[in-house]
């Protein structure tokens, strides 16, 4: 579902798969059901559920990204949360995402220390089979390592790569956050109307042992979002992040669905490749 509360459409990843209903309301409200999103539905979110792997493996991935994170931004803001906002965003962001706190302390510690190497942030861009698209999402201490890697796993699984901006420009920046229940659609704009959040985007979704909720707002209310999320009594599993959505998902065939999962799963083997997001709608 997606609520639109004073603004207007910010959240797109599916331009073409809504239908507009009006909710009763004193304020101006309008809702939109939607029943899947190119990021979690059918095929993709099965088979990127199994190419990511066990369970610890994505959780030593998660931890490693995070890890990187904090001495990057240590590094550039200092260890006090008192002066570095940035670093207080990025330690709720971890936590929401079960970090253990032994890790954050020692990522801290280890961004104060001055023969610490630095990490920085790049975007890699690449077209893949059917007309997909992907975003390749870099955390790296090693500019020239990461480059040789992102390019050799792009063209060895017959992917090429994009010229800057010729494929961002197709995705929107949003925040998201799981929840591994269902969210009462009423009672979540209402959290956001005290949040002071203009907008967002609800998403239902089927899983194995219940339904999930996924929210995606503009980056800026991420960290207000996920507060109102806990204040509602959600607070075990759920995770925040920010990602690229795309504005123009594409369906393509299973061979090329399957061609474009060989290159995803190259790159997502590297230590220095963070996330991978594509405009694949199947």
């Amino acid at each position: 579902m997606k609520l639109n509360i004073l603004a207007p459409l910010l959240l797109a990843s599916s331009a073409s798969a809504f239908s507009l209903t009006k909710i009763p309301s004193s304020s101006s409200t309008t809702s939109t059901n939607r029943t899947s999103s190119p990021l979690f539905m059918g095929r993709a979110a099965a088979v990127r559920a199994q190419t990511k792997g066990k369970t610890d493996a994505k959780k030593a991935k998660t931890n490693a990204v995070y890890g990187k994170k904090i001495i990057m931004c240590v590094k550039q803001g200092g260890p006090d949360k008192e002066g570095n906002g940035a670093l207080v965003n990025l330690l709720k962001a971890a936590r929401a995402n079960n970090v253990p706190v032994d890790n954050i302390n020692r990522a801290i510690k280890k961004g104060s220390e001055p023969n610490t190497g630095d990490f920085a942030e790049r975007t890699f861009e690449a077209y893949g089979a059917g007309g997909a698209s992907m975003v390749i999402n870099v955390l790296t201490d090693n500019d020239n390592r990461a480059n040789a890697d992102v390019r050799a796993a792009v063209g060895k699984n017959n992917g090429k790569m994009a010229e800057q901006g010729s494929v961002l420009f197709m995705y929107d920046r949003k925040g998201k956050i799981d929840v591994p229940a269902a969210i009462d659609e009423e009672a979540l704009m209402e959290a956001a109307i005290e949040a002071d959040i203009d907008d967002f985007e609800l998403i239902s979704e089927e899983a194995g042992n219940g339904e999930i909720s996924i929210i995606y707002i503009e980056p800026s209310d991420t960290n207000k979002m996920l507060e109102a999320v806990r204040g509602m009594g959600f607070e075990e599993g759920v995770k925040m992040e920010l990602v690229y959505v795309s504005k123009a998902p594409v369906e393509v065939s299973d061979d090329e669905f399957e061609a474009n999962m060989k290159i995803i799963d190259a790159l997502e083997d590297f230590d220095d490749v963070d996330s991978v997001e594509h405009n694949m709608s199947n």
